[in-house]
């Protein structure tokens, strides 16, 4: 990533690296989340979801990371996006896309994401050998958490096509931060088409690894961080935004779980907030941007906010699309190392998480320093 063309000669912003870093740590925990008892998708769950109180805590803790996390990543994502495209024109930008994105998905595809998947069914008596082979037989496609790196390659294609329709005039002019009234219309229209997405494509069901019912909040932050680069958004928001949307998301935040607790005492809440037409459902997806709105903010200041970066800081910003890449497999076979040792979940997945995200800091290191992996990682 590099930085928006109208400020090439302007110091790296090294707290949107911090952010990053940040980021990719706290992908690793909710991976770890899901792992000991949360509700979610994953490669391992040595706990199953259930009533108490530390499967809930912890789905809580996925609940709202998945409202805004990944959304983060698209948003500073189409931040960088236009700026390359300027500086390198559409085919070279294309190039490097493919390079980057493409590779480390295909990687994945082919190596990690079966690897992991093979560990993580030792579990269950199954010989690693065994599961690789079937794996390879049946050619099963596994994206695993690289489904982001797919979108991207999308959402990238599609700032291309757009570019190139508006000669780049759309992502050249200058913009003001949006307003509150924007952005309320923007969490509206955000949890409308998330709420719409979800009649055909329901929380937990893929298309090709993609859970389509998540994509409208990502949509909308990719073309917002496209939109802002020229006048530099996420490096200049404006505090009275930050703390008006810093409440609306701590006011937000517990909507959800409050309902969740309800609905034993209320039918109207009894249905599934996944999918379909009810409150539960249209609760769940417009609640979602009203929080992610609110801690995206927050993070953009606390990250606007970091001093000159230290040693660690720096090489946890070169080193976050790394830590991501290769942190599946990391952090089951961390998982299954301690599997048979009691321990209350929390304490598990507050020390695999923390384990994981030390060994794939200290591993990304070491692939870094290969010249070919650097140059795509």
């Amino acid at each position: 990533m590099t930085a928006p063309e109208s400020r090439r000669d302007a110091p790296r912003n090294r707290g949107l690296d911090d952010l990053r870093g940040a980021l990719t740590l706290l992908v690793v925990f909710h991976h770890a989340a899901i792992t000991y008892g949360a509700q979610g998708g994953w490669f391992y769950q040595e706990v199953r979801p259930g009533n108490d109180v530390s499967s809930l805590l912890l789905t809580v803790f996925c609940a709202v990371n998945q409202a805004w996390f990944m959304g983060a990543f698209f948003l500073i994502a189409g931040y960088f996006t236009p700026p390359a495209l300027a500086r390198r024109g559409g085919p070279a930008f294309a190039r490097e896309r493919l390079l980057r994105l493409g590779l480390p998905l295909l990687g994945f595809v082919l190596v990690l994401g079966p690897l992991t998947v093979a560990l993580a069914l030792t579990a269950r008596g199954r010989p690693m050998l065994d599961t690789l082979a079937a794996i390879a037989g049946r050619l099963v496609f596994i994206p695993g958490p690289m489904w982001f790196v797919m979108a991207l390659l999308l959402f990238s294609a599609g700032a291309m096509l757009w570019g190139g329709l508006t000669r780049g005039r759309s992502f050249a002019r200058e913009r003001p931060f949006p307003k509150n009234g924007v952005m309320l219309a923007a969490a509206i229209f955000t949890g409308a088409l998330a709420l719409v997405l979800r009649q055909a494509w329901p929380v937990g069901a893929s298309v090709a690894g993609l859970q389509l019912g998540y994509f409208a909040s990502y949509v909308v932050l990719f073309a917002a961080g496209c939109l802002g680069a020229a006048g530099g958004w996420l490096e200049r928001v404006p505090p009275v935004q930050v703390r008006f949307w810093g409440i609306v998301a701590l006011c937000a935040l517990p909507v959800l779980p409050l309902a969740v607790l309800a609905a034993p005492l209320l039918p109207v809440l009894q249905a599934s907030p996944n999918g379909g037409m009810s409150l539960p459902a249209a609760l769940y997806a417009f609640w979602e941007p009203f929080v992610a709105w609110g801690l995206i903010l927050l993070a953009l200041a606390w990250a606007a906010g970091r001093g000159p970066p230290g040693p660690l800081r720096a090489a946890l910003g070169r080193r976050a699309y790394a830590i991501y890449v290769i942190h599946p497999p990391v952090l089951v076979g961390i998982a299954l190392l301690w599997r048979a040792v009691p321990a209350p979940a929390l304490v598990k997945f507050a020390v695999t998480g923390s384990l994981a995200c030390v060994a794939c800091f200290v591993l990304a290191g070491w692939l870094l320093r290969l010249r070919a992996v650097a140059r795509v990682l």
